[in-house]
């Protein structure tokens, strides 16, 4: 039985593991795609297969079925989301991508906390104002400005992710979101699969990339996923959403050391917008 001391350390290693997997995911996304290891389409559908796998196999050693948890819409954002994800990285390094995917995800909450009642305080609206900004220079023509096509498809992915995630709070609140996750990685699979089957001429499949793949969908998504609801039990929604803002600057410190990146002033300047507003709108919203 465990002091009451060693709770918090075990909620702060929780955090910092799933923290770095889901940074983990960028990298691996990148690594694989970059080199043409493998196809956007090929890396969603392992991807999402192997994160299936994974989870049903945590779900069912509870003696639970995932196909009685998740619905199709919450898979269809997902699987928006993973496909998004995969062809945005074709484009942009890992530290941009992050960084648009995750603004994308908070706007698209903090838009969606306002549809349903929540009044805009100043601190927030000034927080999404500096976040905004961020985003432009983000994206401003000039040196380094990531590619048109893949800045908005990794936006459209973390609008996804943003709608799976307030769809999902249902099933958080009940104590139950690692079976929903499970079950909507197995209803996502086959919409997977036909993206694949659309696009079978244009597949390029390699040891490395199927294994960057799986790797991605069942260590850093599906065991990831279930560390960090682990994790949740602990936090205060404030606290878990501050903590978030760690994982672009992680993926872009593992771009830089593990890919060759480079960290640009762009980057830097725009990161430092970006996290900041969040962080400060998280804060005054609560």
């Amino acid at each position: 039985m465990g002091t009451a001391g060693s709770r918090p350390a075990r909620i702060a290693a929780l955090t910092v593991i799933a923290l770095v997997a889901f940074a983990a995911n960028s990298w691996l996304c990148r690594a694989a795609l970059r080199t043409a290891a493998i196809d956007p389409q090929s890396f969603t559908a392992v991807r999402i297969g192997s994160g299936a796998l994974v989870l049903a196999l945590l779900v069912a050693a509870r003696r639970g079925n995932p196909l009685r948890h998740g619905d199709w819409l919450s898979a269809l954002a997902l699987f928006a989301y993973a496909i998004g994800f995969s062809l945005a990285y074709v484009r942009l390094d890992t530290g941009v991508g992050a960084l648009i995917l995750f603004s994308a995800v908070q706007l698209t909450l903090l838009v969606g906390g306002i549809v349903g009642g929540h009044r805009l305080r100043w601190r927030e609206a000034a927080g999404v104002l500096l976040a905004l900004a961020g985003l432009v220079l983000l994206g401003a023509p000039g040196g380094h400005a990531p590619a048109p096509p893949a800045l908005a498809g990794m936006a459209a992915a973390g609008v996804a992710w943003g709608l799976y995630t307030l769809r999902g709070r249902g099933s958080s609140a009940s104590g139950a979101p690692l079976p929903a996750t499970a079950g909507n990685f197995a209803r996502a699979l086959p919409l997977a699969l036909v993206a694949l089957l659309a696009t079978r001429g244009l597949l390029q499949l390699s040891p490395r990339g199927l294994t960057l793949a799986a790797i991605s969908g069942g260590v850093t998504s599906g065991l990831g996923y279930a560390v960090w609801y682990a994790a949740l039990r602990g936090l205060t929604p404030l606290v878990a959403g501050v903590v978030q803002l760690a994982v672009p600057v992680l993926a872009a410190l593992g771009g830089v050391a593990l890919l060759g990146e480079q960290l640009t002033s762009r980057l830097l300047g725009a990161g430092a917008l970006v996290l900041g507003g969040i962080g400060w709108a998280l804060v005054g919203r609560r």
